[in-house]
């Protein structure tokens, strides 16, 4: 009974010019076969552009020329979103902990809330990182129950 899943398989370079690419293939891939709210597609459109920054960072800090691979999905009941890097990699679970964003104190940092907006406006994350690179996943849930933020 579930429809074929569609899904897109691209490359960009790793420069910052090519987010707003990946932000219109959010809003194509969300508006295509789905309900969500406008309101949930800005969000979702947010945490994948954060990825693919961080991913263009990486590939800066190594020095590498390679293309960013980003694949999107969109199912029955998912829309998912895999940005794919060759940097040097991270370790999610030692990133430092900083203040909540509404925290005063939290004007002391410039940076770090890519990660902490990915978790709040998808439905799933999973980030795998090594060495030779890092993949982010990132899914919001195309259910009626998920169609508001």
């Amino acid at each position: 009974m579930t429809s074929d899943p569609t899904r897109f398989d691209f490359e960009i370079p790793a420069r910052p010019e090519y987010l707003s690419l990946v932000r219109s293939l959010v809003v194509e891939a969300a508006e295509s076969d789905t309900a969500l709210s406008r309101e949930r597609v800005e969000d979702f459109k947010v945490a994948v552009s954060e990825a693919t920054t961080n991913a263009i960072e990486a590939h800066a800090r190594a020095c590498r020329d390679e293309s960013i691979r980003i694949r999107c999905t969109v199912t029955d009941d998912r829309l998912e979103f895999h940005v794919t890097d060759r940097g040097f990699g991270f370790y999610p679970d030692q990133i430092q902990i900083l203040p909540e964003p509404d925290d005063p104190s939290r004007l002391n940092f410039e940076r770090g809330l890519g990660i902490y907006l990915m978790r709040i406006l998808s439905d799933k994350v999973e980030i795998q990182s090594g060495p030779d690179g890092t993949e982010v996943y990132l899914a919001i849930d195309l259910s009626a129950n998920s169609s508001n933020s």
